[in-house]
């Protein structure tokens, strides 16, 4: 797969089945809170939010069950690798993903972790879980589009 290169960008992992396991409505856009500790760890690429999600605390929005691997270097200032970590967002944009996720029965859930301008960001979308029926569909749409693509250079 090729990577793809923003300037000022650096993507430090993606969230692959999250689009094969949800349908996006939204995505934003946020911080998120870290330890010295935890950027350096993140710099040398590590870092996963495969089987992350976003939840509300006391009106503060916190990814849950993100893995962020011990900094060898760092002693006795290390952190907790599975530590609830915080969004910052604006309150407006707070009070409207808390809205969302508990009338409509939508999810948080984290797509893109990437450095921006030094700045570690977090890429959340909010999300509705797919069916299974939808998911076979998914499979079924990839596979034919793998079998013309092979169609095709056979033929050329």
């Amino acid at each position: 797969m090729k990577k793809i290169n923003v300037p000022g960008k650096k993507i430090i992992c993606l969230n692959r089945k999250a689009s094969f396991n949800y349908f996006f409505h939204e995505i934003i856009e946020a911080g998120i809170s870290l330890k010295g500790s935890e950027v350096k760890s993140l710099r040398e690429g590590k870092g996963s939010i495969a089987d992350s999600y976003a939840v509300d605390k006391n009106g503060e929005i916190y990814l849950i069950n993100s893995h962020i691997p011990l900094y060898k270097q760092s002693s006795y200032n290390n952190h907790d690798p599975k530590n609830e970590r915080k969004l910052l967002l604006n309150r407006k944009e707070i009070n409207k993903l808390i809205g969302r996720i508990n009338q409509e029965g939508l999810t948080i859930v984290p797509t893109k972790m990437y450095f921006k301008r030094g700045r570690v960001k977090v890429e959340i979308a909010v999300a509705k879980g797919k069916k299974l029926y939808d998911k076979r569909q998914v499979k079924k749409k990839r596979d034919w589009q793998k079998e013309q693509s092979r169609l095709l250079r056979k033929n050329k």
